[in-house]
């Protein structure tokens, strides 16, 4: 066994790869395996073993489906843990596994295609996790072979990748940095508003991973500045960027626009390498380079190299390996430009492990659970190494090995303990203290409250750390303790942790923050044995897989079938033949497609405002014991809110339960972020913003008096927020009524008045859009003009009635049981003066809820909401109109078409709905003779005008 000294966590690096599919992930993975993985990789291997794809169906589909890590030694003795990610959006958990035991995040894009639809996906990743992100511009041998550009359009392109880059990542600030916030700012850092990608910096590597070269400017300024340290700097500064080098005044000048000269990093840089492939893809090309490259810069290249009469590039590809190489620029910009374990959780912790908002409930006997909690949570963000501080580790997942391929110093006593062939490994991160083989931690759940405790359980578990590994690719190698910062996979969790949890040595500590997901499991099949004798076997396969995939979800329908939803057919298919060849081991059936969709109503734009006058949108339901009434009316809201919602689940989360953060101070350049707090600002802008696009969109149809009512009733609603759902979160409204009766209508049960019962506005405020002060007025439990009555029930009691039939209706609606979906639901729950009994809150008041709701859905003309894809085909233009008519017959929206001057290729973009996905790939293939090629992202839900109940009465309406 090897003894892991906990050591120092600055000479420790975490980073990820994340890119667009093909763009160049695993290729460059195999580069920097060779270069720094202590023989894992024979070098001449690089580019071509896909080293961390060690998955057969990877191998196959030549796609990453599974994030693997692996450790890696740069020169100077730095330990990088490398984790190569997925691309494919299917496969969006197993990113967002990696990023969060990641600091920092590498960034490849294509120079060909440019910025896809995943490298915006990736780049938002990195955002939210708060990763620091380097790029590498790939595959810039193609803009020399493949589209033949000459040095100043090569130029131009990379330049434009690079401000593209950094437009979207400063979005991203703005989004959450730099927007309107209430109250004073505080003062901003020098670089705020910097760029995130900045060559001069040293964090943009240009290159062919499939070659083996890359070069970042310094590379070139050190060589030009001929051993002068100072000169190169300056160099540096002027290698990329509007300047040229003046030959007469020998100095470099500014560029401005319209003068011909040349930048010089197309002087200087390009027109080298250029020079370099032009001559060396000759027929005596071999010999140009010998005497013009490897003489020069004094290359160890091999004469066998050289003289390879197999391939003609052979001689070229050695040489620019010698020359440039990649693996070494790449190391050296990780362990020069990406931040320390010690550096990057002083600004990610206070996110992965916010400070807790305490409900005003906790009593002093408390104080030392949460002042023991906070101690842990200050490691955390100090990244103590010492052995003696607290032991705390995070779960991205878990992952499946057999139990043959361990190290075989353990093989004879798990064999002899009977253990199965497969084997949970836990893949994680230590973020305080020193985790020892044989020691015992706590599992905490992601709902674990340390402050409430949990006696069930289901939330805490103790359990002990059977064994450690270093993780090298598809390799393990055992270690007796691992220190912070370090990344490794743990077995013995395999029966207590279900996808993510916290480990902890302390019983009283805050869990982690969840992971966000970009895409949900939209697609569902129904899966069976084929042999009845098999359901065992099969319902033991599930539950591993559900426990082994971080995004895949199983459930049982209320017929008794096993449901397995995923995210888009590729992870589909995947789950399906882990659970068939590896879980389960048993032959399935498995059903068509069953796509996920969720419900609304009729009535967005001018419909929502007659809606708003409509006396006969209320729906009355009495409870069966007379004591109870309750009124309903839904409002459909605005897409653009909806969509505000949806985006901002996971800070929504937060701040309802109170897990905010506060300001950690000023860090430098390290962190780009904020608060929690400040966050919440933004998002209560972003409200009010949606409200107004929608007034503006509908400004030109309607009048202003019927604007202004949609005004004062959407903003009316923001201050009147009860509760989220379903889950708490979702795209909901629970709205309290206002203190006046509903417009119109009498509430009398046997003659006698009801007593209107309102909630409070706890979501509005939270969000801050009313004060505590002004909720404790109007919401003070049960409003009676008559007086106080003395016969009625728990106020608290009778709201979580309420809110519980709420969250009811919202995750089950009355057409299919789906999830409704952006709907605001007006409760006007009432209780009766004068009962011979007191009014006690039960089952039937909760029924009363949910069935005057799913009734007002109904009578509101119901509509259902699918989900769509963003869908990005590449075709040549001899086959646009194909593609046209395929996406047509697909019920797809084109919503943009335009050619790639470049490659002379149409881009069509168009929204695809999910339910037309299975088939789209074979229809696009067959109606394009395979010229055409797509890719499907998850974009947003979309409801189908379509009445669900629709009877057709005339031939014309079938």
């Amino acid at each position: 066994m090897v003894v892991a000294a906990a050591g120092d966590p600055r000479r420790v690096r975490n980073t990820c790869i994340m890119a667009h599919v093909d763009h160049g992930k695993t290729t460059l993975a195999d580069h920097l395996v060779a270069y720094g993985g202590g023989g894992l990789l024979n070098p001449s291997m690089a580019g071509k073993a896909r080293f961390m794809d060690h998955l057969r169906e990877e191998q196959e589909r030549a796609i990453t489906m599974k994030s693997t890590a692996v450790l890696l030694r740069h020169r100077d003795g730095t330990r990088v843990h490398l984790i190569d990610s997925p691309g494919h959006a299917d496969f969006c958990s197993e990113v967002s596994a990696a990023a969060r035991v990641a600091d920092s995040a590498l960034i490849v894009v294509d120079a060909v295609d440019g910025l896809g639809v995943q490298t915006h996906a990736a780049l938002r990743k990195a955002f939210a996790e708060r990763l620091r992100p380097c790029l590498v511009l790939n595959k810039l041998d193609r803009l020399i072979t493949d589209l033949r550009l000459d040095p100043g359009e090569a130029y131009e392109r990379l330049r434009r990748i690079v401000a593209e880059a950094n437009s979207v990542y400063s979005t991203l600030r703005s989004g959450s940095y730099f927007s309107l916030l209430d109250g004073p700012a505080p003062a901003q850092q020098a670089d705020d508003g910097e760029d995130a990608f900045v060559p001069q910096k040293g964090n943009v590597v240009f290159g062919c991973a499939r070659d083996g070269w890359g070069f970042r400017i310094q590379d070139f300024a050190s060589v030009m500045a001929m051993g002068r340290p100072g000169q190169a700097s300056k160099l540096v500064e002027w290698l990329w960027g509007a300047y040229y080098w003046d030959k007469e005044k020998k100095k470099a000048m500014s560029l401005a626009n319209g003068m011909k000269q040349q930048p010089m990093f197309v002087e200087f840089v390009l027109k080298r390498l250029w020079k370099v492939y032009d001559h060396g893809l000759k027929v005596d090309g071999a010999s140009w380079l010998h005497d013009h490259v490897v003489q020069t810069f004094n290359l160890k290249v091999s004469e066998r190299e050289l003289q390879s009469r197999d391939r003609p590039k052979a001689a070229l590809e050695a040489v620019m390996r010698a020359w440039l190489p990649l693996a070494e620029t790449v190391m050296t910009m990780i362990v020069e430009c990406t931040p320390d374990p010690v550096a990057a959780q002083g600004f990610r912790a206070p996110a992965l492990m916010p400070e807790k908002e305490l409900p005003t409930w906790v009593s002093a006997e408390h104080a030392g659970i949460v002042a023991e909690a906070e101690k842990v949570r200050r490691c955390v963000v100090a990244c103590s190494a010492s052995s003696s501080d607290p032991v705390v580790v995070f779960v991205s997942k878990m992952f499946v090995v057999k139990q043959k391929d361990l190290p075989p110093t353990l093989n004879h006593v798990q064999e002899a303990a009977g253990e199965p062939e497969e084997c949970f490994l836990a893949f994680a991160r230590v973020f305080s203290g020193v985790l020892h083989a044989g020691q015992k931690v706590f599992v905490l759940s992601p709902m674990y409250d340390p402050v409430k405790g949990d006696t069930t359980g289901k939330h805490l578990k103790e359990v002990e750390v059977q064994q450690l590994y270093e993780m090298l690719g598809e390799g393990l190698r055992p270690v007796a303790s691992v220190g912070t910062g370090n990344v490794a996979a743990i077995k013995g969790l395999g029966e207590h942790i279900m996808k993510t949890a916290t480990l902890s040595s302390m019983r009283n500590c805050w869990p982690f923050a969840s992971m966000a997901f970009q895409v949900s499991p939209i697609l569902k099949v129904t899966v069976e044995p084929a042999n009845v004798a098999d359901l065992a076997a099969f319902r033991e396969g599930l539950s591993l897989l559900n426990r082994a995939d971080p995004l895949v979800e199983y459930s049982i329908s209320e017929k008794g079938e096993h449901v397995l939803a995923a995210a888009g057919k590729v992870h589909l298919e995947h789950c399906v033949k882990n659970l068939r060849e590896r879980f389960a081991k048993v032959e399935l059936n498995v059903s068509e497609p069953l796509v996920s969709f969720k419900e609304t109503i009729q009535g967005e734009g001018a419909g929502l405002i007659d809606s708003l006058k409509d006396p006969q949108g209320y729906v009355e339901r009495i409870a069966p014991d007379g004591k109870f009434a309750v009124r309903v009316k839904v409002i459909r809201l605005p897409d653009a809110l909806v969509k505000v919602l949806e985006e901002n689940e996971e800070l929504l989360s937060r701040t309802i339960k109170g897990q905010t953060t506060r300001s950690v101070g000023a860090i430098g350049s390290q962190c780009p972020w904020d608060d929690d707090g400040r966050s919440v600002a933004v998002l209560r802008q972003d409200m009010l913003t949606a409200v107004e696009s929608e007034l503006e969109a509908l400004s030109a149809r309607e009048d202003e008096v019927k604007l202004e009512s949609y005004r004062k009733a959407l903003l009316g609603y923001l201050h009147k927020i009860w509760a989220l759902g379903p889950s708490q979160v979702g795209p909901n409204l629970l709205l309290m009524p206002g203190v006046k009766l509903s417009s119109g209508l009498t509430t009398i049960q046997n003659r006698r008045e009801g007593i209107l019962v309102r909630g409070r506005c706890h979501v509005s405020e939270k969000l801050g859009f009313v004060s505590v002060s002004d909720d404790a007025e109007i919401s003070n439990g049960i409003i009676d003009d008559s007086g106080p009555s003395t016969d009625v029930p728990d106020p608290e009691a009778l709201r979580n009635i309420i809110i519980s039939g709420f969250q009811e209706v919202t995750n089950a609606g009355p057409l299919c049981d789906e999830p409704m979906w952006g709907l605001a639901f007006i409760v006007e729950p009432y209780i009766f003066s004068g009962s011979p009994d007191s009014v006690n809150c039960s089952y039937q008041h909760k029924a009363a809820v949910r069935e005057a709701c799913r009734a007002a859905v109904l009578q509101s003309k119901p509509r259902l909401v699918e989900p769509m894809y963003f869908c990005e085909v590449t075709t040549p233009i001899e086959r646009l109109g194909s593609v046209y008519s395929v996406l047509g017959d697909c019920r797809a929206k084109v919503q943009e078409a335009e050619m790639q001057l470049e490659t002379f290729l149409y881009m069509v973009h168009a929204h695809l709905p999910v339910a037309e996905s299975s088939e789209f790939s074979e229809k696009l293939w067959n109606g394009s003779s395979g010229a055409a090629t797509a890719r499907l992202t998850f974009s947003h839900w979309e409801a189908i005008p379509q009445d669900p109940f629709f009877v057709p009465k005339t031939k014309e309406e079938i």
